[in-house]
């Protein structure tokens, strides 16, 4: 299979936080690799903004180094580094002030797409949006990415919505999820929608229950702040898996526009049932032999914030009626692994005498590691001796149906290219945010009112006993992390 690149127009991306962690490891190296595969034109400009003072040649040394780190060594890297680093500036700038923006304004193009990147806090967000729009930066073509978390609750959504769209229209601002920029995760709409084997049998009458996990080998280390006061609810479910559950639940959109796929995901947040406590667990990894725990990290042993999450959603609709969609996130686990889980019922009966239950099939997929599909089925065991059945993968990974000379673009990569061509399909409308907000809050509210303190669970584990109960209960098993 070959990967096709089509190049983008000429752009001026400016980029707000342009020396912070998330520039270095995945922004700047997702631009690079954009560049090295011809699909970023040489006429493209990349402007690092922060309030750090740094003169543009020690901002490239930066990149480079970055770059150099994060990213694969290929045998034309050090060539096309050499180019790349040349289509960099910078120029300092005050978030919070008036410093630089006149300079910055100076820098740009008229005659070129435009698109301002905050990878800053939420709170800087409103600010940086009226400095550009106060020095004439805010153009109607002009573009404005903001990275998650969009809010904390569905007030503070509204407000950040209503601070943006006072100076730039809906259909300039990206609201970035970058787990909708994972091959697979687009992969799951075509394999819907350009099929004709499963969008038959995508409902009720077929499907048993869904699984969604996004899991992290990984605690809060360096993040600790920030974490304590957000919890697996704030920082995974209300956007990272909400946005998994639309996509595997929405209706067909009429056409594959980007209004029309988000109008049928807010559909889905729409028809989101309240969770009752009953069908919540929530986790706090402890302290082990191998390590300190999430109080030790947070250095608050009073600390009621969740490391761990798992909940029953039903879907309130006639495609989804009696079919629930178990939820789970967390840190510390067995594995690091996101992946969706389509469980088909069981075969109303069996011919077969002697070879026990048959089981539904299973439709896997895998966003990470190892991007890729498999769909488990039930075929006879090879060999004389009499009629066995056994469950084998059909599996497809990525990586090898598109050879070994091409990687699946990295998620940044794919939608920062989205952002200069246009495309918003894999980006959030501030109505789907609010909307995922104000499903989200009596769920917290809740726990804040009763001061419910999450369950303990073990390091390396899969969660709380609790939380494996939460499927126990209905005869059903959550597939095995890293399985």
């Amino acid at each position: 299979m070959v990967s096709r690149v089509i190049p983008v127009n000429a752009f001026d991306l400016v980029l707000f936080g342009a020396t912070g962690d998330l520039a270095r490891r995945k922004i700047l190296p997702g631009l690079f690799h954009r560049y090295e595969v011809g699909q970023m034109p040489e006429e493209a400009r990349i402007i690092g903004s922060a309030r750090t003072e740094l003169s543009t040649e020690a901002f490239r040394a930066d990149v480079r180094q970055a770059i150099e780190e994060f990213t694969p060594e290929t045998p034309t890297r050090a060539a096309v580094l050499e180019r790349f680093l040349l289509k960099l500036d910078y120029v300092a700038v005050d978030a919070r002030g008036d410093a630089g923006w006149q300079a910055l304004a100076a820098m740009l193009r008229p005659d070129v797409v435009r698109a301002f990147y905050l990878s800053v806090g939420p709170s800087l967000f409103a600010g940086i949006a009226r400095q550009l729009d106060c020095h004439g930066m805010a153009t109607p073509e002009a573009r404005i990415v903001v990275e998650k978390p969009f809010g904390r609750d569905l007030e503070t959504a509204r407000a950040l919505n209503a601070g943006l769209r006072a100076c730039f229209e809906e259909h300039q601002i990206y609201r970035i999820d970058h787990y909708l920029g994972k091959e697979t995760v687009q992969n799951l709409m075509a394999l819907r929608f350009a099929n004709s084997l499963f969008e038959p049998l995508w409902n009720a009458t077929h499907i048993d229950h869904v699984q969604i996990t996004v899991a992290e080998s990984l605690g809060i280390e360096g993040r600790e702040a920030y974490y304590d006061q957000s919890g697996a609810m704030r920082d995974m479910v209300q956007n990272h898996l909400v946005q998994l559950l639309c996509l595997t639940a929405m209706e067909p959109p009429s056409k594959f526009t980007p209004n029309a796929v988000r109008d049928e995901k807010v559909k889905v947040i729409e028809a989101l049932d309240p969770v009752p406590p009953g069908d919540i667990a929530r986790g706090q990894y402890r302290a082990d032999k191998g390590g300190d725990g999430y109080l030790d990290h947070v250095g608050d042993a009073q600390s009621r914030t969740e490391s761990f999450i798992a909940l029953k959603v039903h879907v309130a609709n006639w495609r989804w009626a009696g079919v629930p969609f178990y939820l789970r996130t967390g840190k510390r686990l067995r594995a690091r692994v996101s992946e969706i889980v389509v469980q088909f019922r069981d075969p109303p009966h069996s011919i077969f005498p002697n070879v026990g239950p048959i089981h539904g099939n299973k439709l896997i997929i895998r966003l990470q590691p190892d991007e890729g599909i498999t769909l488990r089925t039930t075929i006879k065991d090879p060999g004389p001796g009499g009629f066995r059945l056994a469950e084998v993968p059909l599996d497809m990974s990525f990586a090898e149906a598109l050879g070994g000379d091409v990687r699946p673009q990295d998620a940044y990569e794919r939608l920062v290219m989205d952002v200069i061509r246009g495309d918003q399909t894999l980006f959030m409308r501030g109505d789907e945010a609010e909307a995922a907000w104000a499903w989200v809050d009596p769920i917290i509210a809740e726990w804040e009112k009763n001061r419910d303190r999450p369950y303990p669970y073990d390091q390396g584990s899969s969660g709380p006993e609790e939380a494996l109960m939460l499927l126990h209960r209905d005869g059903r098993r959550w597939r095995q992390i890293g399985g």
